[in-house]
């Protein structure tokens, strides 16, 4: 049987990194061994409490599986359901208090404060009245409520962090389309005015040259000559104009960082040069060099600013990172790794300053002789 993907706004389908949740997901499936094993330790075999046991299992598995497969709207529905079901059934097995705590943390999930703090004073609250009406120990009230609120504001924080990295990429996404787009509509104009008029001079000369090619071919001669020399002329303006494009990829990833950095609440500031002329390949590498910086800084720094400043003296290149944040940054770690690799690449070096709870520096220098620029070319 074909299982049916998960609903576009679930938990699985939603969010880009589902792997924590479908662990999570596993895991906690497996306390139904525990659900029998343990009151069939201790009471023996009994229809009494085997058959609403049983009952309970297929109605859980549902609920469950649609808190993290089916639609976000519902979550609190099916979250709640897995409670009552804990409830009805803790009266003859006292292991159903896992529904009840199951139910209250998945309702976290759905990253509604009031909604998950009501069911964790609801859950509570009746916890209690079943201490009265069925003999339940008093340490259970305490189980439901610190389990509760403990798991419950763990998962809270992670459907929050990731829903907010998944709406950063979605606008990261949105700034390179716009931006590529920009970049297209301007070479189209560039193209447009330089060929428009250069390719009907050449159609008026080629046409006078083949009709003087008998009459007068020295003439014709002549202005042949005069294509090949607008041809040309032509061609290097194409090339500087489709240069262009790649010319902007710099300042492009200064405007992503921009956003991700101040979405996440840094304060951002950077410096650039008017005229940046870079090799491709080379722009391309710092431009992943400044992206993973930018990463690393939105996710490990715990900084409230970063800066960049990007500077051209002469032939040499240099672009230095900084941010106010915990420091203690590994040489090796946090994809420092392939930023080292990548700038040693290209013929540069990368150098780290990040002591503990006084920020990171990366200082990117890169030599641009004659010689690397050809090369990168």
């Amino acid at each position: 049987m074909r299982i049916p993907p998960p609903h576009k706004d679930s938990l699985l389908g939603g969010l880009r990194s589902p792997v924590y949740l479908r662990w999570q997901a596993g895991l906690q499936v497996f306390w139904l061994i525990a659900l029998i094993q343990a009151p069939l330790a201790v009471k023996g075999f009994h229809w009494a409490w085997m058959a609403p046991t049983l009952a309970t299992i297929p109605v859980y598995l549902v609920c469950y599986t649609a808190v993290y497969a089916g639609p976000l709207a519902r979550l609190p529905f099916h979250a709640g359901a897995i409670s009552t079901l804990g409830f009805v059934l803790w009266p003859v097995n006292p292991l159903a208090l896992g529904y009840v705590v199951i139910g209250v943390v998945l309702l976290a999930y759905a990253n509604r404060l009031p909604v998950w703090l009501g069911g964790v004073a609801v859950a509570t609250l009746v916890t209690l009245g079943w201490v009265y009406a069925f003999d339940v120990p008093m340490i259970h009230v305490l189980v439901v409520f610190g389990a509760g609120l403990a798991a419950g504001f763990s998962n809270y924080l992670y459907v929050r962090s990731a829903r907010r990295d998944a709406e950063l990429r979605l606008s990261q996404a949105e700034v390179r389309r716009l931006a590529t787009l920009a970049e297209r509509e301007r070479i189209g104009r560039d193209l447009h005015d330089l060929l428009g008029h250069t390719l009907s001079l050449i159609t008026l000369k080629s046409e006078l040259a083949r009709r003087l090619a008998l009459a007068d071919p020295s003439r014709a001669q002549q202005e042949m000559e005069e294509v090949e020399r607008v041809a040309r002329h032509t061609l290097a303006e194409v090339r500087s104009a489709v240069t262009g494009l790649r010319a902007g990829d710099l300042s492009s990833e200064l405007v992503s960082a921009r956003l991700m950095l101040e979405s996440s609440g840094i304060a951002f500031e950077a410096e650039l040069p008017g005229q940046l002329e870079l090799p491709a390949q080379a722009e391309a590498t710092l431009c992943l060099v400044l992206r993973e910086a930018v990463t690393n800084i939105h996710r490990h720094s715990r900084a409230t600013e970063a800066r960049v400043v990007i500077t051209r003296n002469g032939q040499d290149f240099s672009m230095r990172i900084t941010d106010n944040g915990c420091g203690g940054l590994a040489a090796h770690g946090n994809g420092v790794s392939g930023m080292r690799e990548r700038v040693r690449q290209i013929g540069g070096r990368l150098a780290i300053d990040s002591p503990a709870r006084h920020g990171t520096t990366l200082a990117i220098d890169v030599p641009m002789q004659t010689g690397l620029m050809e090369r990168f070319a």
